[in-house]
């Protein structure tokens, strides 16, 4: 796919769990963390979402061609919250945080000026299956079913609190996140309504942002208005986290 086709009339939108820029292997020596941000820079991308962002990246100089950002935590004791950001070179007119009950995930949301235009961008975690290949073997079969069933419960709370709150926006919205399920969840419905898919729109292949047992799986969307046009669509394969990032380029009519 094309790298970007942005435009007067259109904007690039990357959204990216990025571990907490610290590596898929958890080491403390990884590089991952300055490779990403130089991934990002070399990418450009008018706006990013990050899930699972380093908050010790407020302060530092990078990301510096973006002068507009929410990090939904800054300093003081850790209240144990996985921390989301948007960064943006466009204005940012309103903020805000969307907390999920009993949950360590939220989402998070950002009102842009484009043009004459606001659009509001929603940046989302919901609740993690916390499934690991080599923990499955060895759990009992009731308490995995049991742990699964509370985390797709949760899923379908979060969903319909994102839901409730776009149905109450006044702006057409875009939507990037990660679902921590696939396209056929009922949480993924839920969110999607009539929105428009970017990679069902313009992607290729399987569309994979997560191996889980080498299989690979789509749980990171970017979804869009019904009255923006998907340009472009770009899976990336870049391997500095569990997740792989994903970016559209949106044709915003004004």
């Amino acid at each position: 796919m094309n790298k970007s086709i942005s435009n007067d009339d259109s904007i690039t939108i990357m959204s990216f769990n990025s571990l907490g820029f610290r590596g898929k292997e958890d080491e403390w020596k990884s590089t991952a963390g300055d490779t990403i941000v130089k991934f990002i820079q070399n990418e450009r991308p008018d706006i990013v979402c990050f899930q699972e962002f380093d908050y010790k990246k407020i302060r530092s100089h990078y990301f510096e061609e973006y002068p507009f950002k929410y990090v939904d935590f800054e300093f003081g004791p850790d209240n144990g919250r996985v921390i989301q950001a948007v960064y943006s070179k466009f204005k940012l007119l309103e903020k805000g945080l969307l907390e999920f009950p009993e949950s360590s995930n939220s989402a998070i949301f950002v009102d842009i000026r484009y043009k004459k235009d606001t659009v509001r961008i929603y940046n989302l975690h919901l609740e993690s299956l916390n499934i690991r290949p080599n923990s499955i073997k060895k759990e009992r079969s009731d308490k995995l079913y049991g742990r699964l069933r509370d985390s797709f419960a949760k899923q379908q709370e979060q969903s319909c609190i994102v839901r409730n709150h776009m149905n109450n926006s006044p702006y057409k919205s875009i939507v990037c996140g990660d679902f921590n399920n696939t396209q056929f969840s009922n949480s993924y419905f839920t969110i999607k309504g009539d929105l428009k898919d970017s990679f069902l729109e313009k992607g290729r292949g399987y569309g994979k942002t997560i191996n889980f047992w080498k299989f690979p799986f789509r749980i990171d969307y970017i979804l869009v208005d019904p009255s923006f046009e998907v340009l472009s669509h770009k899976n990336y394969d870049i391997n500095l986290s569990d997740h792989e990032p994903i970016m559209a380029t949106i044709k915003i009519p004004t």
